[in-house]
């Protein structure tokens, strides 16, 4: 599978598109963030009107 296809998701932290991980392949629907970072820092969320 090519890169361009794989599926996308926006990081609820930092709002940066990320792209599927082959480490991801079993729980993808629960993935929210896109690092550890943002995962540490997600108390700190954007809150979009």
């Amino acid at each position: 599978m090519k890169k361009q296809h794989l599926p996308s998701k926006v990081c609820k932290v930092c709002g940066r598109p990320f792209s599927w991980r082959k480490k991801w392949k079993s729980i993808w629907e629960e993935v929210q963030y896109c690092s550890k970072r943002c995962r540490s820092n997600r108390s700190k969320i954007k809150i979009e009107i």
